[in-house]
């Protein structure tokens, strides 16, 4: 078999590369280990940077986004008792959209199927090699058969635990990473949230996080340590916490999901080693707080879908050799950004009292100062893409 692009991975980043050459008139093939049914009910992130949905939406697959998203134009950051907003309208002028991953992945399945290109789910035994030749091959087996994908380029679209990023040799790799010494125990509710737009929220007891997937279903997170037994937040506890937290009286409904959700920084450089060109959550992790992850994923993969198609247009391998450089310039501003937020909300065991105190100042200057505030808005709502 052979196609110009091989794809590992049907994740946002996969998937919307594939949209994205599928339009550009460039074939490839997307090779995914888990069922569909999973992907398109994992939850995952919801918060969605403008230029995002301005990728989504040129790419053909905006329609529902923009039918039942929920456009926010601003965040609350709750502290000492009392909320305080972040105007991104007045602020930048633009806004962000909340929309769950796994629906931005539905759409993006049902592009792929409907233009009857080849997207093979429940593929095992992926193997990588000859990616530093101009004959990448990709090996893997699917309903029990065995077969070799030979490819001009390979796009490893397959996350953190992938197979991608260790089969290039470690010599060539750098990796940094910083482990935080919490983790979010998030909720998933059929319940009406209390806000209609996100609540950041600085408690003595922790940080808090109100948010939501439509205005019938609330999702909702509190700081936890990394090792918390799920048995040991029944449902009550859960719901009290987070009313102490985030200062509000929430409606309160079935849970449909509950869950612990690690948190960590990490970059690898270069994401990219011969013809291999690592995207999304491949090549970095971002901490939620700041809500990157999604669309960090979204820019590697716009920028290289332009890079393929120069290279096909005119034999230019310029953007393929700059992408991870052109990449990293943003994923390393973004993890700065995810960082601040993650250390301004959050109590670290190390803390003490003036740490407490100077966290409380820095929300005091955000709330009062414009120029503060629009710099954390102006970083929500998403810093221009570099193409």
């Amino acid at each position: 078999m052979r196609t110009q692009v091989a794809i590992i991975g049907a994740g946002p980043a996969g998937l919307l590369l594939a949209q994205l050459l599928h339009q550009r008139g460039i074939e490839c093939v997307v090779l995914e280990a888990r069922t569909r049914e999973y992907l398109e009910q994992r939850v995952r992130a919801g918060v969605l940077e403008h230029q995002s949905v301005d990728i989504l939406n040129a790419a053909g697959v905006g329609a529902r986004m923009m039918r039942d998203g929920l456009p926010h134009h601003g965040i609350f950051l709750h502290f000492k008792g009392e909320n305080h907003r972040i105007d991104f309208a007045e602020l930048t002028g633009k806004a962000v959209m909340i929309y769950g991953q796994q629906e931005v992945v539905r759409d993006l399945i049902e592009a792929r199927l409907e233009a009857r290109q080849p997207l093979h789910f429940e593929v095992e035994d992926v193997a990588v090699s000859d990616f530093d030749t101009d004959r990448p091959r990709v090996r893997y087996r699917v309903g029990g058969q065995e077969h070799t994908l030979e490819c001009d380029f390979i796009a490893g679209c397959d996350g953190f635990h992938g197979i991608c990023r260790p089969s290039i040799p470690e010599r060539e790799l750098t990796l940094y990473e910083r482990v935080y010494p919490f983790a979010w125990l998030g909720l998933l509710a059929a319940a009406p949230p209390a806000s209609h737009e996100l609540i950041y929220a600085n408690d003595a007891r922790g940080f808090a996080l109100l948010s939501m997937r439509s205005p019938a279903v609330s999702r909702l997170y509190l700081q936890c340590l990394p090792d918390a037994d799920l048995n040991d937040w029944p449902d009550e506890r859960v719901w009290t916490e987070l009313q102490a937290r985030l200062g509000s009286q929430l409606a309160i409904g079935p849970v449909l999901q509950k869950s612990v959700t690690p948190m960590r920084s990490f970059v690898v450089e270069p994401m990219s080693s011969g013809r291999l060109f690592l995207a999304g959550d491949a090549a970095h992790i971002v901490p939620p707080t700041g809500a990157k992850g999604m669309n960090l994923a979204i820019a590697d993969v716009q920028v290289l879908g332009t890079a393929l198609e120069r290279f096909y247009k005119s034999g230019s391998t310029d953007a393929l050799s700059a992408y991870s450089q052109t990449c990293l310039q943003r994923v390393w501003k973004v993890q700065r950004f995810s960082w601040w937020m993650t250390a301004l909300l959050h109590r670290f065991e190390t803390d003490n009292a003036f740490d407490q105190r100077r966290q409380l100042a820095e929300l005091e200057y955000i709330v009062s100062s414009r120029a503060a505030a629009q710099t954390l808005a102006e970083n929500y709502v998403g810093l221009p893409l570099s193409l």
